[in-house]
């Protein structure tokens, strides 16, 4: 099975590592990924020119956030209820059974996820948990967490009132947004993403400004954004954030009407509301 939404890639300068899209590939999973016109020749020699959108912009130096509007409008215009958008630098795709990291070869945890979400009304946003944060003896976690920060890999509902904002920490602030107003993020830590650390691939964000700038400014940023929840701090060594999402905890999933919750195994031998340790 693969997803029934549209994936996207963002993607800047690295048309030679593409993990995403290897990624995919390798899964069989349909996406598009859009790229600058200034790159568009190299992308195009690896990558089939169908799969290829083109930014009608280029170096604004703004990070992704125009360019994951455009893809969100390019699915509204096809028709698309939901669409998929993800970065470049993601290494393959888990599913987190048992406590064992299982890599996955279709696209079925992506359909399970789409099927999740539309079985409530006020879901807006989910996505996958990155694979080093879960695993282990003593990292045990349930299926998904509801109501916390959605990053990298994200299923958006299009009709929600809200677009990317910001150059630095648009997912956070999108999170949030979404949360303060009372509906619902779905963070899956049954399915995850191998993300690459911070900094650590060329190209995207890197070289468009953390290599000068250091990652102070988009904590700053967030902070100054939303100061009721957000504080500076200092994480893996480098300055970050943090965000109180206890807030959020009252937000509950609202049951589409006349739909029937899985009490078993499902299509792809799994229940997601049942925990997963």
């Amino acid at each position: 099975m693969n997803p029934k939404h549209p994936v996207y890639i963002v993607s800047k300068g690295r048309w030679q590592s593409r993990l995403t899209a290897k990624a995919l590939e390798d899964m069989n999973v349909p996406y598009y990924i859009a790229v600058e016109p200034q790159e568009y020749s190299e992308y195009a020699a690896v990558i089939e020119p169908s799969k290829i959108l083109t930014l009608p912009f280029s170096n604004h130096g703004e990070g992704p956030t125009r360019a994951r509007n455009w893809c969100w409008e390019h699915s509204i215009k096809s028709g698309a209820s939901w669409h998929w958008v993800m970065d470049d630098n993601m290494a393959g795709f888990v599913r987190m059974n048992n406590n064992q990291r299982i890599p996955v070869r279709t696209g079925s945890i992506f359909r399970a996820a789409e099927d999740f979400c539309e079985r409530y009304e006020n879901v807006a946003m989910s996505g996958f948990e990155y694979r080093f944060l879960a695993g282990g003896a003593r990292r045990k976690k349930p299926p998904y967490r509801l109501n916390t920060r959605i990053y990298s890999c994200l299923l958006i509902k299009n009709d929600i009132p809200y677009r990317w904002e910001g150059r630095y920490n648009e997912d956070t602030d999108l999170s949030l947004r979404i949360l303060k107003d009372g509906l619902c993020t779905v963070l899956f830590q049954a399915f995850l993403c191998n993300k690459a650390a911070t900094q650590t691939v060329s190209g995207g964000n890197s070289a468009e400004f953390y290599d000068q700038e250091g990652t102070l400014p988009k904590s700053q940023m967030l902070v100054d954004k939303h100061p009721d929840v957000a504080r500076l701090a200092t994480r893996y060594g480098r300055d970050h954030h943090h965000v109180d999402y206890s807030p959020f905890k009252k937000n509950a999933l609202v049951k589409k009407q006349g739909v029937n919750i899985p009490v078993g195994n499902n299509e792809y031998g799994m229940t997601l509301e049942e925990t997963n340790d």
